[in-house]
């Protein structure tokens, strides 16, 4: 359905959550550019005031407390759409979408999607090419699923992100303490399934994530990032590059699976963040995620694509429809910058004037005192800062994300 605001007027938002303000705040800005935002908080909001229309403080893990809150929102403004950038919220949201009636997917395909297990599942049946996966309950089970699969094999929990206890184990000596930290690790608010682990081949290739737009099934490619891990054996994301002119937005194969893993899990409206490796026999998927990209990447293709994913955002949740992004020249990459070894912050100094004219963006992440741990104790949180510089090419990109990287300095306590 298409939701009209009244002439002249933006269409109302609510947003469940506005996330970390270090990764989060520049699409705030950008969703509050193309919409009137309510925000549904677990606390009073601070930096995110300037952006709001309104606000409501509620518990966003309690699915009955926000359709109440939300129904109280409606009963006073006419509400067009939802929107959530937040993994962990994903599944409440779709409830609140379809307790209000509004555009979205069904909470079972959002509840698919944060289900690693039931997504591969679901691919499965429908044909859809991935890595063979194998659900196991203990270390002698682990160990029979890696021999089955072959060495090296990826262990991974089931319902976690932001490659949180997913480790490549190349032998069988190291398969116990893979399967228990994948199987220990917490994180607040995501599904519990019972420490369940997946053991998974290990797929050889180039991985790369799009952000994609559905309204009614209709797929269309946002933009698409070419992601660089380090740490190994860890796959801790350590930067992205986005190319506005990447040939694999009109890949043929590549969308083809691309839209056959949509239907597959009953995703149909919203926004979606898929990885994927191009393997020597085509792509295969590694998982798809019922919500915009993290670790910037919006933001980095904003920069080299022009497009603006928060008016992508309320456009979808709105059940509107907008043009494909057009094709245009510009590369972009953001590198994430970590310390040498385990450390405490003392602060962090970006040196503006040896920056690179190429830099559209340095940043410094940590806090005096902040402890900062290397994989795997540390994850995201490891980060003291990052850089986002512009280039003709991803190879371009990286030669100038070094001479910014050198502008930003850590300071140890």
């Amino acid at each position: 359905m298409d939701t009209v605001a009244g002439p002249g007027e933006l269409p109302l938002i609510i947003l469940v959550h506005s996330g970390l303000r270090q990764f989060r705040e520049y699409l705030l800005a950008m969703t509050a550019g193309h919409s009137r935002l309510w925000l549904l908080l677990d606390t009073e909001p601070t930096w995110e005031l300037p952006y709001l229309y309104g606000h409501t403080v509620v518990d966003t893990h309690d699915p009955a407390a926000m359709k109440a809150a939300a129904r109280s929102v409606a009963a006073r403004h006419t509400v067009a759409g939802v929107v959530c950038w937040n993994e962990l919220l994903m599944e409440q949201t779709a409830q609140l979408q379809q307790e209000s009636g509004l555009p979205g997917s069904p909470p079972r395909a959002v509840a698919l999607c944060r289900d690693k297990h039931g997504t591969r599942r679901a691919l499965d049946a429908a044909g859809v090419p991935q890595a063979r996966s194998i659900p196991v309950a203990s270390v002698a089970e682990a160990q029979e699923a890696a021999a089955r699969i072959g060495f090296p094999v990826v262990v991974k929990p089931r319902g976690l992100g932001a490659s949180v206890g997913v480790s490549k184990v190349a032998s069988p000596a190291k398969v116990a303490a893979a399967y228990t930290a994948a199987g220990t690790v917490v994180m607040a608010g995501a599904p519990d399934f019972g420490g369940s682990v997946l053991v998974e081949e290990y797929l050889r290739g180039e991985e790369i994530s799009i952000d994609a737009a559905l309204r009614n099934g209709e797929l269309t490619p946002l933009y698409i990032a070419r992601k660089v891990c380090g740490f190994e054996p860890y796959f801790e994301e350590i930067a992205h590059s986005v190319d506005a002119a990447d040939p694999l937005l009109d890949d043929p194969e590549l969308l083809d699976v691309l839209r056959r893993a949509h239907r597959a899990v009953g995703y149909h409206t919203g926004i979606t963040h898929t990885e994927l490796m191009l393997t020597a026999a085509g792509p295969k998927v590694i998982e798809i995620n019922a919500r915009l990209g993290g670790d910037l990447i919006p933001l980095v293709a904003s920069v080299a694509c022009g497009v603006d994913p928060g008016h992508w955002a309320v456009a979808i949740a709105c059940g509107s429809r907008l043009p494909p992004p057009g094709r245009r020249q510009g590369c972009a990459a953001i590198r994430f910058l970590y310390p040498e070894q385990d450390c405490v912050a003392a602060g962090v100094d970006v040196d503006a004037a040896a920056l690179p004219a190429s830099t559209v963006r340095a940043q410094a992440l940590a806090e005096p005192g902040q402890e900062l741990l290397l994989p795997p104790a540390g994850h995201i949180m490891s980060r003291y800062g990052y850089v986002l510089v512009t280039g003709q090419n991803a190879a371009a990109c990286w030669i100038e994300a070094d001479k910014a990287a050198h502008a930003v300095r850590l300071s140890t306590a």
